[in-house]
């Protein structure tokens, strides 16, 4: 079997593509791997066969002010480079057997499927199949409950209004038919724990939650000496990190984080983010990109933005979040932590003091809070995403 990976995002979408198309290699099949240049290193780092798309979204995250009108900047990229992604898609995938799509990606990894006469096979690290159970991860607010299910379908529609006619007009040059409604058939993968993120009962039969896609790295990462010296000199620090995230107030943030945890040991990922780390108080160690899996578990609570993947390693780890969210998806995975007595709190990014971040963390360091994360991380270590994903890309790709 033979499968193209597509897919568009930061390194928290990334990542977890790489780690499913590493264990679907282990499981003896080819995979190339298609995504944006800045993202592609832990592909890189497993040999997984990795192409960069056009397009740079670092860049496009870490203009100044960008944070502020995140949805719009990377709609803006992604219709500029539609044309160009699908091209690409098509020339890597001659003599596939299935194309996965993902990310901002996905709709032009669905006409890349449809004009290699292949399955297409949805892998999301969101939860975007309607559903009564919750509301969209998209909206900036709650709707009542009864209109749950219409707030997935209006996203849909919403985004496939906002990129049909680019869409169409990479299909057009690629020789398709221009596409009139939204894709709803194809089987849908979910990076996703059951434990965060419980499956639907009104979920078509060909949308699963399959648990966290991991990339193996930490069995073999060696940690620099710095980084050991510091975690063996003391009580589990604090760790801190924004993944991706950039073009937010970074003087506000730091000020938060400073004053929020006065002289607790703090270890500190600036990321994406262009934040200064030599400014910082000498309780603080900066430390670049570690495998969350080895370094989470020796932490003794997490303050992050509340991507999908950090949300859930932290959770895996055992270990409470204080989650201070910017964009996206990030206030659900907020509002799930919530919901499971992991955090008590409601944040946001942009508004952040160090009076609010200070009470967050002093209910991210209660017993209650520790033993609720605790329970989560226990379910969590039972789940093998990755294998119950290849599973189910082979019964997708090869039918029969």
């Amino acid at each position: 079997m033979k499968l193209l990976i597509i897919t568009y995002g930061t390194e928290g979408d990334t990542r977890p593509l790489a780690a499913l198309g590493h264990a679907v290699v282990r499981a003896g099949h080819e995979v190339e791997l298609l995504g944006d240049a800045s993202t592609l290193g832990v592909a890189q780092a497993l040999g997984i066969p990795a192409q960069a798309l056009a397009g740079d979204i670092r860049a496009t995250i870490a203009a100044d002010g960008a944070m502020r009108d995140i949805t719009r900047n990377l709609a803006r990229l992604t219709i500029e480079h539609s044309g160009d992604w699908l091209r690409q898609a098509i020339d890597a995938g001659r003599g596939c057997d299935a194309v996965i799509v993902s990310g901002l990606a996905a709709f032009v990894g669905l006409s890349a499927a449809e004009a290699l006469r292949v399955p297409a096979i949805g892998a999301m690290l969101i939860p975007i199949s309607p559903t009564s159970a919750f509301a969209s991860p998209f909206l900036p607010f709650t709707p009542p409950r009864l209109f749950n299910r219409a707030s997935h379908t209006l996203f849909g529609r919403l985004s496939w209004q906002l990129f049909r006619k680019a869409t169409n007009a990479a299909r057009a040059q690629a020789g398709l038919p221009p596409r009139r409604t939204l894709w709803t058939d194809h089987p849908m993968l979910y990076g996703v724990s059951p434990a965060l993120v419980p499956r639907p009962t009104d979920w078509p039969d060909n949308a699963h939650v399959c648990g966290q896609w991991i990339p193996p790295l930490a069995t073999t990462f060696a940690p620099p000496d710095d980084l050991r010296a510091f975690l063996d000199a003391g009580e589990p620090p604090v760790y801190v990190g924004f993944g991706s995230m950039a073009g937010f107030d970074n003087a506000r943030l730091v000020d938060a984080v400073v004053g929020a945890l006065g002289s607790r040991r703090t270890l500190f990922n600036a990321g994406w983010s262009g934040i200064d780390t030599t400014q910082l108080p000498a309780n603080f160690h900066a430390i670049g990109h570690v495998p969350h899996d080895w370094l989470l578990p020796r932490c003794a609570l997490a303050i992050h933005h509340g991507g999908s993947g950090t949300t859930h390693s932290t959770c895996r780890a055992g270990i409470p979040s204080v989650i201070v969210p910017f964009a996206g998806d990030q206030f659900f995975w907020n509002a799930r932590l919530r919901d499971a007595g992991v955090m008590r709190h409601a944040l946001k990014g942009a508004s952040i003091t160090a009076s609010a971040l200070r009470d967050a963390v002093a209910y991210a360091s209660t017993d209650t809070a520790r033993e609720h994360a605790s329970i989560l991380g226990h379910a969590m270590r039972h789940e093998d995403g990755c294998s119950t994903a290849v599973a189910l890309v082979k019964r997708y790709a090869m039918p029969g």
